[in-house]
């Protein structure tokens, strides 16, 4: 199908107006502003989004230019030769096609419409409404920067380059959703990243055809990924740290800002990347390399604790006699599976709450709760203290990964090996292991390398620097 021309400015100023004024339903939305002026004897226009614009940069700008006279106008034959003499703003672009013009005006941009002008003037005035760049909740550290990636677009790009002052470091642009135009900026250093990579995540990019980007950088890696719904693992690393994210970059990774959201995807991925920590790098080798390697200990155990002592407990020949301690010491009527799958959905039950709990009453629901599944749960004989036991320790260990949708998927797979460990014994587990090793294997990520990368393809030297952590060398930020 034949892609139609887009319609663009006349020159003629009641025709111009008259069709922006229509398009951008200025009489029907009150926050769209279309205010009329006189420039040098000229009619002229300016419009924009009241709540983008600061009233003091508007009053400023309509002083200035309605002060003109007709002979100031006289050789002003273009929008460019007006600008260039006359707006006194930093950003400042002609744009003709009527489209474009409407689209600058939704984001914030104000347009200035002048009679006998084939261009509108765009200034780029806007002031997005943000909040503190406070340090994120999700990702905070002992020591290192305090700042955090805000909803602002503009700001997030800034903080970035605030860390490498390098001109080959690129922000390219896109507009996605037919309907939001949402903004999205690819990320790169120029020389460091993969040419191919970035020619496949460009291509991508236009080809995604959707409506609007609802959820930000959630709906944007739906689009990019290829759809596994059946498969819970991350295909998309994302952090909300300035720090972390120019980390990356500089060390030839791909980022993707999506305006409206605090979070930056970081491109490619592998399952390995997820067990990372700011921390480790704002402490010595040594230090970060025992809290890395403390943390992936602590980690494996909450895979693989209860499945393991649930199989002990199927088959107590299996316990050796070191192990004794571990035994059930006051068995209940009530199948240990039951209680396992039961604390489960209850500690996600109490997760859910606490999101919905006001702040002031937080500390009254960790009492409520504490109560409930300890002496009380245990009171009543429906659990055993060493079912709350473990899975209090599996609760609490899993706050140390860093990737709550690693966690997650993990701890499914950890459902699934009380499952089949319950219907199967040993067979099971065995089934279950092999399930969820397929499953990382063939986890397609968004675009790059394998989601098994440093195993596979095997770099020795890169999966060394996953275990150990490096001091700062040009390679290794």
């Amino acid at each position: 199908m034949k892609k139609q021309p887009e319609l663009a400015m006349t020159g003629d100023y009641p025709t111009d107006i008259r069709e922006l004024e229509s398009t951008l339903r200025v009489n029907e939305s009150y926050d769209v502003v279309s205010r009329h002026v006189i420039i040098g004897g000229r009619e002229a226009a300016f419009l924009f989004i009241d709540g983008f614009v600061k009233d003091e940069i508007m009053e400023k700008i309509m002083e200035y230019v309605m002060k003109l006279t007709p002979d100031d106008m006289a050789g002003m034959r273009t929008a460019r030769d007006f600008s260039l003499r006359f707006v006194t703003y930093v950003e400042v672009a002609g744009v003709v096609e009527l489209d474009n013009i409407r689209t600058g005006v939704l984001s914030g941009t104000i347009a200035l419409v002048i009679d006998g002008f084939e261009q509108a003037i765009m200034i780029d005035a806007r002031t997005y409404p943000t909040r503190g760049m406070a340090e994120p909740d999700d990702d905070r550290v002992l020591r290192g920067s305090r700042d955090g990636f805000v909803e602002t677009l503009v700001h997030n790009t800034a903080l970035i380059r605030r860390r490498i002052r390098d001109p080959r470091l690129t922000m390219e642009i896109f507009q996605i959703g037919t309907v939001s135009k949402s903004d999205v900026v690819l990320c790169y250093m120029d020389g460091r990243a993969d040419t191919r990579l970035l020619d496949r995540i460009r291509k991508k990019l236009k080809a995604i055809d959707i409506k609007t980007l609802a959820m930000g950088q959630e709906s944007l890696a739906e689009c990019l990924v290829p759809r596994q719904w059946y498969n819970p693992f991350p295909k998309v690393r994302y952090t909300e740290r300035p720090d972390c994210a120019a980390a990356s970059v500089a060390e030839g990774r791909i980022l993707l800002v999506v305006d409206n959201s605090p979070s930056v995807m970081i491109l490619p991925t592998s399952v390995f990347d997820f067990v990372q920590d700011t921390n480790d790098f704002y402490f010595p080798p040594l230090v970060g390399t025992y809290l890395r390697l403390v943390r992936d200990v602590v980690f494996l155990l909450t895979i693989f604790l209860t499945p393991v002592w649930f199989l002990l407990m199927k088959n107590p020949d299996w316990i050796p006699g070191w192990l004794d301690f571990i035994r059930i010491k006051e068995p209940n009527a009530v199948p240990l599976i039951v209680q396992l799958l039961v604390v489960e959905f209850i500690i996600d039950g109490i997760k859910l709450a606490s999101l919905n709990t006001p702040g002031v009453l937080n500390n009254a629901f960790g009492i409520v709760g504490a109560l409930i599944l300890g002496d009380f749960a245990v009171a009543t004989g429906f659990f055993v203290s060493e079912v709350l036991l473990y899975m209090a320790f599996v609760a609490i260990a899993s706050f140390t990964q860093p990737s709550f949708e690693l966690g997650y998927a993990f701890k499914l797979f950890r459902i699934l090996f009380l499952v089949l460990s319950a219907l199967f014994n040993i067979w099971g587990f065995a089934a279950g292991m092999v399930v969820m090793i397929l499953m990382i294997a063939f986890t397609e990520t968004a675009a790059g390398k394998s989601y098994l990368y440093p195993l596979i393809p095997f770099s020795g030297k890169a999966l060394l620097r996953l275990v150990i952590r490096r001091p700062i060398s040009n390679d290794n930020t």
